[in-house]
């Protein structure tokens, strides 16, 4: 059996893409373990999304300006 200082070896060896995919795996396999079921994907609209980044960036002008 590996241990998990080898597995985190080899690990460090994968591409981005391919930690991304191993982190998912492992995620899904403890929940499946675990009876945990995950809640549907919410969804937003695109103008959800660009009200949010425009709150986020006048919050930050705000910060930056000492307001």
């Amino acid at each position: 059996m590996v241990g998990l200082l080898e597995i985190e070896s080899a690990a460090k060896s994968l591409s981005m893409e391919e930690r991304e995919a191993l982190v998912l795996f492992l995620a899904e396999t403890l929940r499946q373990e675990r009876g945990v079921k995950m809640p549907e994907p919410r969804r937003f609209t695109k103008e959800q999304i660009a009200s949010w980044i425009a709150e986020d960036e006048a919050d930050m002008k705000s910060l930056r300006n000492g307001e």
